[in-house]
């Protein structure tokens, strides 16, 4: 049985719309890199007159940090919107078996059923 959903196939799919889902997943991402400034991808900037250097410094690192995995999730974000586009949502990566709705579910980005997952 094929499900409603787009480019997912499974017997038991939850009735959850996968695109839309990832394009609100995407706009928030997008709205919370903004947030942390318009050099988050490539180093924030900061006031260079604050007083305590290492308070900065550690609030740097943290930002940073942060933006690297906002970054990072956003790309696997939007891999997930071109699987839609091309029809290979919802299998994984790497045995080609198709990932479990629940996990898809829980993860719509997913790009390896449980097993597979596991070896990562």
């Amino acid at each position: 049985m094929r499900s409603s959903t787009v480019g997912v196939v499974t017997n038991d799919a939850p009735a959850v719309d996968f695109r839309e889902v990832l394009e609100l997943e995407r706009i928030e991402l997008r709205a919370r890199l903004a947030e942390l400034g318009p050099d988050a991808a490539g180093g924030l900037s900061y006031d260079s007159n604050f007083a305590d250097t290492s308070q900065v410094t550690a609030e740097r690192g943290e930002a940073e940090a942060l933006a690297a995995t906002l970054q990072e999730t956003l790309a696997e974000v939007e891999a997930a919107l071109q699987k839609l586009v091309n029809g290979t949502y919802g299998a994984c990566e790497d045995c080609g078996a198709p990932i479990g709705p629940a996990r898809l579910e829980a993860m719509p980005a997913a790009r390896y059923c449980i097993a597979c997952a596991a070896k990562h």
